[in-house]
């Protein structure tokens, strides 16, 4: 009894956190409404979806996660159309002729049509915000999945989640009570019944965008946790519910959070668990390290980096990266690089090798050219982080670059929900240079170009593309962002390869940096060439792999710094002109 008393009090805490706030429009929508007929079945359809839902997710692992997800779908979709139909009742009228049921249902739910609520609308309407309700994952809520996922499925685990979902329910309830007597004073005062149901109708629709967006089970579960969680702790401590919380436990709730509770009540992080590892089997070759397997690293937190070594945005995670690996190494941090080719120069070993040499990497790097590591993690970016615990679990991931802080900030979490007693450390700040160093962004209005004519645009030499044919180019002066060929090239699927001397290519860019992926060609033999920036040699403005006269050489195929303007940062005039035939080109960025 006491436990239940524990869970109800929990849930009717839930009325005070930021987490209930995207539900909370479709509860008042029923302001109004005969409480019989229509507020306490789309109450109870509520807490009996959540207490189902939340038990699956406990006992059952991350299949009914995704399983929720799909009915979060589909609940997003009605309730949206309940939101319409609030805004207008014409229009839920025609949305009803296609789905006659389910459309009928929805404007009786609304009230906007013209037949009375009935109880079997309110309970469909419940069921759907049940299956979209997030609720915090605060020290009540936690003890009682910790439960229920060490005692597996049984009737005092449901009963506890539905005295949990009923206390929700009941504040819930009696603000809508409240929320009705005013609702129907305003209607007999001033008549603006319509405009209320309109507003209803917009506050319904913004909570659905909330929810498609994931703000209730990311900033606002994060918000809500903060704000109650020394209200439900003080209840817990009343009570002496700590017995019940044994051993640390994984537990997946209903948006995924972990929770863990024991009676010393050890660190634990509110990342979510995005489902278990997968295997690190593909690799066709390992440098730095022999193969790792995700067994041999339980235990320990693990960050895995998938990178390709002439990715500019791969290239500046790099210090960070190292940093990460160097700092938390003593307290059980492995880093593990995933290099994952974009183009095929990039598969070749030797490549790779010198790239991890000049990027001074010495953490291990699988060599995942066959993408089977790439597509066991469903990856699909360049740079890509993921975070996996010591109990093998996913908890954060990051696509792209920035965002350092907050990455290092989980990995100290997941460190001390691990056992480590580190304390929170300013983030790392590696002294990145050259191209390495971070971009200007404020400044960047140029964009990835490709020259393959694969994925190629804005080509503004007047002879057009040819592909995988020898082509005489000319180019006067391209607009922003544009670019051109000169001289005589071979344009294939991913690069130009320039076929006699003295070929360019020019580029109208406006961003601080500008790089240039570039190899030697089949013959391995360097090639020189010379930059200049509106038909003048770049001096100061010169990047890290030519001097102030503009002059380089392409010695190995990667990514080449050729601008780094040191002043105020304008739209310029890029030309490259090879003195030597064979160079390959395949991209440019930009920083």
């Amino acid at each position: 009894m006491t436990l239940l008393i524990i869970a109800y009090l929990g849930g009717m805490l839930t009325i005070l956190s930021p987490c209930i706030l995207p539900i909370l429009p479709f509860v008042f929508a029923r302001a109004g409404q005969p409480f019989v007929k229509s507020t306490l079945p789309m109450l109870a359809g509520m807490t009996a979806t959540f207490a189902l839902v939340a038990t699956l997710a406990a006992v059952g692992g991350s299949w009914a996660i995704r399983a929720n997800e799909y009915g979060r779908l589909a609940a997003i979709v009605l309730i949206a159309l309940f939101g319409v139909s609030l805004l207008s009742p014409r229009f839920a009228s025609t949305l009803a002729r296609p789905i006659v049921d389910l459309g009928n249902n929805l404007v009786n739910a609304s009230g906007g049509g013209r037949t009375a609520p009935t109880v079997r609308s309110a309970l469909i309407l419940g069921v759907a915000t049940g299956l979209l309700w997030a609720p915090c994952a605060g020290p009540i809520l936690g003890l009682v999945l910790t439960g229920a996922a060490l005692q597996g499925a049984n009737l005092e685990t449901s009963f506890l989640l539905v005295a949990y979902a009923a206390g929700a329910a009941t504040s819930l309830a009696v603000a809508l009570s409240a929320g009705g007597k005013i609702f129907a004073a305003m209607k007999r005062s001033l008549g603006f019944g319509d405009r209320i149901r309109q507003v209803l109708g917009a506050a319904v629709l913004a909570g659905v965008a909330i929810i498609a967006l994931g703000l209730d089970t990311s900033l606002l579960s994060r918000l809500s946790y903060a704000s109650t969680a020394s209200l439900e702790q003080a209840v817990l401590d009343r009570l002496h519910a700590k017995e019940l919380a044994a051993a640390p436990s994984e537990v997946a709730s209903n948006d995924a959070t972990l929770v863990a509770v024991d009676a010393k009540k050890p660190f634990r992080s509110d990342l979510p668990v995005e489902g278990y590892a997968p295997s690190l089997d593909g690799a066709v070759e390992w440098l730095n390290s022999k193969p790792l397997t995700t067994a041999e690293l339980r235990g320990k937190v693990v960050l895995v980096d998938f990178w390709t070594y002439s990715c500019i945005n791969c290239i500046r995670t790099i210090p960070y990266t190292k940093a990460w690996a160097e700092k938390y190494a003593d307290q059980g941090l492995v880093v593990i690089g995933v290099h994952a080719p974009e183009f095929a120069f990039e598969k070749k070993i030797d490549n790779v090798k010198s790239a991890i040499s000049d990027f001074k990497i010495g953490y291990p790097v699988a060599v995942d050219n066959d993408y089977k590591i790439w597509r066991a993690f469903e990856n699909s970016y360049w740079p890509a982080a993921y975070l996996i615990d010591a109990k093998g679990q996913i908890r954060y991931h990051h696509f792209g670059e920035g965002n350092y802080g907050r990455t290092e900030k989980a990995i100290q979490d997941l460190l001390r929900e691990a056992g480590s007693q580190m304390t929170a450390t300013a983030p790392a700040v590696p002294n990145a240079k050259g191209v390495e160093a971070a971009p200007d962004l404020s400044n960047i209005r140029s964009g990835e170009t490709y020259l393959g004519y694969g994925q190629t645009a804005n080509f503004a030499s007047p002879e057009g593309l040819q592909a995988d044919t020898p082509q005489n180019y000319s180019i006067a002066e391209p607009g922003l962002n544009a670019w051109g060929l000169s001289g005589t090239w071979t344009v294939g699927k991913d690069q130009a390869t320039l076929d006699q001397p003295g070929g360019g290519i020019a580029y109208r860019f406006s961003a601080r940096d500008l790089h240039l992926v570039l190899g030697p060609g089949a013959d391995a033999k360097p090639i020189r060439f010379q930059v200049s920036i509106d038909g003048k040699p770049p001096g100061s403005d010169h990047g890290s792999d030519i001097d102030a006269d503009g002059n380089g050489t392409v010695t190995a195929t990667r990514l080449y710094q050729l601008v780094r303007q040191s002043g105020t940062v304008a739209a310029r005039n890029f030309e490259i002109r090879f003195l030597d035939p064979g160079v390959q080109a395949y991209a440019f960025t930009f920083g």
